[in-house]
């Protein structure tokens, strides 16, 4: 008993001492939790979708899930590396908004001489351990170094998938100012970001960059989590408006009335970025399917839909492009526009959107 005892003290300890390590960030005190606190959607110590979410349905048993999990098919990673272009984005010449997708969630928009990132995940996994997460390859391409000086950076939650700690510390000189959700800045500041550069936003909250660039959070359901808690800091979605384009930035969200909501106040967009992978059964209401993905971007009479969310990593246990294959068809049907370029190729909103089938 003596032994056993010693043996699980030893286990609490040493999980412990890992989860203190940086890459787990912080939740939120002082300030940023008086702040928090304010928030009509936290509600008894933590952050709340809009309408009930509970991360499994009632009929999921753990066991299916972890067979699912643990059986996965063969073609969950790609045979081969994922086709590229190389562009030079110090040089990117942008007189309308252009688009460059570096995989998943992570994408640059430089209008003008603007610059914005959203969610970039450099480090080559989506995961605080080495050996979970890695990127397909072909999809790890850009890397911190690549970019260029950014006037905004966009981090939608705390997810690994969508914050980084190794490429924020390469990042983080560059970038002017970061534009997150409530609490997010707390793992920010722990990576040392000046608290002065970081602006937190609630849903519904907008901030003016200029006369005519200016961003709102928007809801999105989802959760958040670096470690055995949840809720801690929001989730969002993203309207940016960049020198008379309207665009929306969907980062993870599964389906409901909160896109309707978006599209009566704000009218329509010129591109929607959506989320379109990583789904399953044992998740469905974090997490759309490419069916409700079309049908969202008409829900928010999205004039084109870039999806994003997937091709780099492997979080779930479909086919790398069974996403796709997917909702090519439900476009098709719903008579939604699609814009599927490979990763580093530009997109100037407005012009030839890429439609070439590259992941067959």
């Amino acid at each position: 008993m003596v032994i056993i005892l010693s043996v699980l003290a030893s286990l609490v300890a040493g999980t412990y001492l890992f989860m203190q390590q940086a890459v787990f960030g912080e939740n939120p005190s002082g300030k940023s939790l008086e702040r928090i606190l304010q928030s009509p959607h936290y509600q008894n110590g933590s952050f709340q979708n809009a309408i009930e979410t509970p991360m499994y349905p009632p009929d999921i048993s753990y066991w299916a899930m972890t067979k699912h999990l643990l059986f996965k098919p063969k073609d969950v990673k790609p045979a081969k590396a994922l086709p590229f272009a190389k562009t030079n984005l110090n040089t990117l010449q942008a007189e309308k908004p252009t688009i460059v997708w570096f995989g998943h969630s992570s994408y640059l928009i430089k209008s003008k001489d603007f610059v914005v990132l959203i969610d970039p995940v450099f480090s080559g996994q989506a995961s605080p351990v080495s050996f979970f997460g890695k990127a397909f390859d072909g999809a790890d391409t850009y890397k911190s170094e690549d970019m260029p000086e950014i006037d905004m950076l966009i981090i939608s939650h705390d997810h690994y998938d969508h914050l980084d700690y190794k490429t924020m510390l390469k990042l983080a000189p560059k970038v002017k100012h970061f534009y997150t959700s409530l609490g997010v800045g707390s793992h920010l500041e722990r990576w040392g970001v000046d608290a002065k550069k970081i602006t937190e936003l609630d849903w519904w909250q907008a901030q003016t960059i200029s006369p005519d660039i200016a961003l709102t959070a928007t809801p999105a359901r989802h959760f958040s989590g670096r470690g055995f808690t949840r809720g801690k800091s929001f989730w969002s979605s993203f309207v940016l408006n960049l020198h008379g384009y309207q665009l929306f930035l969907g980062a993870d969200s599964g389906e409901g009335e909160h896109f309707t909501e978006i599209a009566q106040k704000f009218g329509s967009f010129d591109i929607a970025f959506l989320e379109n992978g990583q789904y399953a059964p044992e998740w469905p209401y974090i997490h759309t399917f490419p069916e409700q993905t079309s049908k969202i971007a008409k829900q928010l009479n999205a004039k084109v839909l870039m999806p994003v969310h997937w091709a780099k990593f492997e979080l779930s246990y479909h086919s790398w492009n069974d996403p796709i294959k997917r909702l090519v068809k439900a476009a098709q049907a719903d008579s939604v526009s699609l814009c599927t370029p490979i990763i580093g190729q530009p997109v100037t909103l407005g012009g030839a959107y890429p439609t070439k089938v590259w992941w067959e």
